[in-house]
């Protein structure tokens, strides 16, 4: 088994530790069975994620994750994907949603590696009800519980 994620900050400051999302990548990926994988996070700040979220999505704004997860060409193959996430964004949604930076830069995470695995949301008021909500909350705990350790 080999779960492979690196994270890069280019001198972006996040709450948490770049050892500690990389876990959390992996909790992630394990809780989904996931056995083989070559993950990038690279945190970015606001304006350059609204700048990824104008060229590869069309949106304008800055946003809190963006993932690109690539095909494999056999189920040999490594699952790939690069995750994108905004710590500045994530204390704005930490604020709103009455939670600490560290758990929705957590939550992001997850959401990211979700989505380079095949999951997907609405983008409207029943993003919250989804079944990709419902796993990313069941793997966040989890997640926060490894962090603790």
């Amino acid at each position: 088994m080999s779960l492979n994620v690196d994270v890069a900050s280019d001198g972006v400051r996040a709450p948490l530790a770049r050892a500690r999302i990389a876990e959390i990548a992996r909790t992630a990926l394990r809780a989904e069975h996931v056995r083989n994988a070559l993950v990038s996070v690279t945190l970015l700040d606001r304006r350059a994620i609204a700048r990824m979220n104008r060229l590869h999505l069309d949106h304008s704004g800055a946003t809190d994750v963006i993932s690109f997860g690539f095909t494999r060409a056999s189920d040999r193959d490594p699952i790939v994907g690069d995750i994108y996430i905004a710590p500045e964004v994530a204390r704005d949604n930490a604020r709103a949603r009455h939670v600490s930076v560290r758990e929705e830069l957590a939550r992001l995470v997850v959401h990211g590696v979700l989505h380079i695995l095949g999951y997907d949301h609405p983008e409207d008021d029943g993003r919250e009800r989804a079944p990709m909500w419902r796993r990313q909350e069941q793997i966040l705990g989890r997640a926060l519980r490894s962090v603790r350790r």
